[in-house]
């Protein structure tokens, strides 16, 4: 079993929040206390068993926040808000989900909760760093080069986070060290510096994180990720030529490449009744084959232990099928699974998703109009279109569902479309294999792995660093290596731009990219929002200029009285 989801459970770590939410009185007694017999960032840290404690917690914050897909607050950053996706089930503005940036005020949850988020695991990140360098090298295994493993890993994080928030909110403090008492004078650094401190932190990781497949566990970060975000933030800081050198160091020194053979448990047991390599890649277990040489990162989800973690990605992506009602005949149109001798009318093939993430056109038809035949990600059996009545008592049994058939016609167009029917990337599901909740076919929750980074992102984002560059040919190359995969037509360099590139990533990545970093970072965000977020209730997700940046949290403004900590643009206080 892996180390990593064994341990999450058993965290003792004693972190301290950032303060930088709530600058609480503090009392001159306690912070004079010696820890003598309990764990706090103190002692906890100062020992091999102690720190891998604290990476651990790390790791489960990320995965918890963001890939588990649990806390709606920081949900917001696959597809809501991009010209990728809107909420399907409650598609107006005012809801849960980034919909309209109407909504978009200093107070809104998914305003604040991103910061807060990013900020405390900066904090957990830096509280690590600070001890375990301190602490003594011969309580490691190897010594001080032991003790940077885990500093290296816990550099990643900060950087990691500060990826997120820089891009998000702009100009934000750099810290680097503990916020050890209350502290009420923080003020904006200029982005750049964000950057420059990214790199330092990624460069470090880099150079003392282990090889891949020389991890301690499954999902323990490696020198790839590290080179792969440091190629990003090169990017971000407009220095495609150093993000070009840093991304063919994971390319060209080590052992990463596509996936082009079948593997893994899908082997012999395609439930749709056809697969392919991509498919293969989100089968459950496969994430971590050895050989899966794609895999770079995988979030690490485990059944059947406690803080083994789930992912509800099942139920956040995907129609609401279950809630069509009745065939044309009058028959209720989904029977479902036969459970305690009542049929649930939910099937195993499709879980139980809820339309919270709903793609637009441009995901669904637009990027495949010229490969819908060829390019197996648009495979039934990878982006699966067709639906079927499930009632033998119906003379429409296993038909495909036709709204069109209904005399009088279905009352609610709109939501037969936004909420009830339209395809379903099946990477977010786990056909037949779900193992909670088996009266509602696992209701949305899986237990498969997540991959947080893939080999093919790297090639596709050396091919923007090469764009960037005047490098069409080569930036087309890396296209092509990712489209060879799935047998869609290459495409050619006097043919390549920005748009082609970001076309390749929706159809590549869709839901595992963080795609709001990426339309930012291409200065895309504005355009391709106006252009392609086509919910007929908030058209273009009523996009203005200034909601490039977000704005800060009110409380933080508010509480830092001894030093100006301005709002962005646009954002009245």
């Amino acid at each position: 079993m892996k180390t990593i989801k064994k341990i999450f459970y058993n965290i003792r770590v004693f972190s301290v929040s950032l303060l930088l939410l709530a600058f609480l009185a503090c009392d001159k007694s306690l912070l004079d206390e010696k820890p003598l017999d309990f764990l706090s960032p103190d002692n906890a840290y100062l020992t091999e068993a102690g720190a891998l404690q604290g990476v651990t917690a790390i790791h489960d914050r990320v995965r918890s926040a963001y890939y588990s897909f649990g806390e709606f607050g920081v949900m917001n950053w696959a597809t809501h808000g991009s010209d990728l996706g809107y909420n399907g089930e409650t598609p107006a503005a005012g809801g849960v989900y980034l919909n309209s940036y109407e909504d978009m005020t200093p107070i809104w949850r998914n305003v604040v909760d991103p910061w807060n988020v990013g900020f405390e695991v900066i904090q957990w990140a830096n509280v690590l760093i600070d001890k375990v360098g301190k602490a003594s090298p011969e309580d490691f295994t190897n010594g001080e080069k032991g003790k940077n493993v885990y500093i290296a890993e816990a550099r990643f994080f900060r950087a990691f986070m500060y990826r997120n928030l820089a891009s998000t909110y702009g100009d934000i403090p750099v810290l680097t060290e503990p916020i050890q008492t209350a502290k009420a004078d923080f003020v904006r650094d200029p982005i750049k510096k964000v950057y420059e401190q990214m790199v330092e932190d990624f460069k470090f990781a880099a150079e003392n994180l282990p090889k891949p497949s020389q991890e301690a566990a499954p999902g323990r970060i490696t020198q790839g990720p590290a080179l792969h975000f440091l190629a990003e933030t090169y990017l971000e800081l407009k220095d495609p030529t150093k993000a070009v050198e840093a991304a063919s160091k994971v390319i060209n020194d080590y052992n990463y490449n596509l996936m082009t053979r079948r593997f893994g448990g899908r082997l012999g047991n395609d439930v749709f009744g056809s697969g392919d390599p991509y498919f293969d890649l989100f089968g459950y277990g496969n994430h971590n084959l050895p050989e899966n040489t794609e895999s770079m990162w995988v979030i690490q989800v485990e059944p059947f232990i406690k803080g083994g973690g789930q992912i509800a990605s099942a139920y956040i992506f995907g129609p609401r099928y279950f809630d069509i009602g009745l065939t044309p005949d009058g028959k209720k149109a989904i029977l479902g699974e036969l459970y305690n001798g009542a049929y649930t009318g939910y099937t195993d093939t499709l879980g139980r998703p809820t339309a919270n993430a709903r793609g637009t056109n441009l995901v669904y038809y637009y990027i495949w109009k010229d490969n819908w035949n060829n390019d197996t990600r648009n495979a039934e059996h990878n982006l699966k279109r067709n639906f079927y009545y499930d009632n033998p008592q119906s003379a429409y049994h296993k038909k495909k569902i036709d709204f069109s058939l209904y005399n009088p016609a279905r009352t609610d167009p709109r939501a037969d479309t936004l909420k009830i029917l339209f395809p379903i990337h099946t990477k977010f599901t786990d056909p037949l294999n779900y193992f909670l909740q088996p009266n509602r076919s696992g209701g949305g929750i899986t237990h498969k792995d997540w991959y947080a980074l893939r080999f093919a992102e790297t090639l596709l984002l050396r091919a923007e660093a090469y764009l960037a560059t005047g490098q069409k040919d080569l930036a087309a190359a890396d296209v092509n290596k990712v489209r060879q995969r799935s047998n869609a037509k290459p495409v050619a360099a006097a043919n390549l731009d920005i748009d082609y590139i970001l076309d390749e990533r929706a159809r590549e990545l869709y839901g595992e990219e963080w795609r709001l970093i990426t339309l930012r970072r291409t200065g895309k965000l504005i355009e391709r929002v106006l252009k392609y977020n086509d919910n007929p209730l908030c058209p273009g997700a009523f996009i203005k200029p200034h909601n490039f940046r977000w704005p800060i949290p009110l409380a933080d403004i508010d509480l830092n009285i001894d030093a100006e900590f301005p709002q962005n643009p646009g954002y009245d206080q």
